[in-house]
């Protein structure tokens, strides 16, 4: 599963356009950090497999969060252009979610066309006038990104792809000893990975 994972996590962290998961991938996923978990309260706390536990779980953590995050910014703006999900991409869960959303899409641009135009759906108004009280502001969950703005200079060990950084840029693709500055989130699993080396700057 961690190969699996590491395949998802370049794709999207590579391409621009929102690449394709698995329909279980998150089942999966989810099964797969419960067993590593599992494994490590079974395991002797001196012995050197659960060094190698604790590596691997941090590992997944890191591409799991930046998938994640690289996934969400795609789709919304995959949604609020093209107000179609593309469902041969998702997973049964994101697939779930993105219903309402493009729901609402949908809905505000009628609405907004017909304002536009002096008019206003009754069927909007009926619904804004009869809807229960709405849940204080502080009670209001909004889903929060956050983004590093830190930049680490990297000396490249390997020959890797052009990848999509944390920012939403696009870097490289980088030759063996070439030099560039990414984001902090991207530096981190490129050096974890081997594929790259810090470099001091005075």
């Amino acid at each position: 599963m961690y190969n699996e994972l590491y395949m998802a996590w370049r794709r999207e962290l590579g391409e621009a356009s929102l690449a394709g998961l698995p329909r279980d991938f998150y089942f999966k996923i989810a099964d797969y950090q419960k067993r590593l978990k599992e494994e490590n309260k079974l395991i002797d706390k001196k012995s050197v497999k659960i060094s190698l536990l604790d590596h691997e779980a941090k590992n997944v953590q890191l591409m799991l969060e930046q998938l994640f995050r690289a996934r969400y910014r795609k789709l919304l703006k995959t949604i609020s252009q093209n107000q179609k999900v593309p469902s041969e991409l998702l997973t049964v869960e994101e697939a779930k979610m993105c219903e309402s959303f493009v729901s609402f899409a949908i809905a505000y641009e009628k609405f907004t066309r017909g304002l536009l135009q002096g008019e206003i759906s009754q069927s909007v108004s009926q619904t804004v006038n009869q809807s229960a009280p709405q849940p204080a502001p502080e009670t209001v969950v909004k889903p929060q990104i956050e983004v590093s703005l830190n930049r680490v200079t990297l000396r490249f060990t390997k020959n890797i792809p052009a990848i999509m950084g944390a920012d939403m840029k696009s870097y490289g693709p980088f030759l063996v000893e070439d030099v560039a500055s990414l984001p902090a989130e991207n530096a981190k699993i490129l050096v974890k990975q081997g594929l790259a080396v810090l470099v001091e700057v005075s």
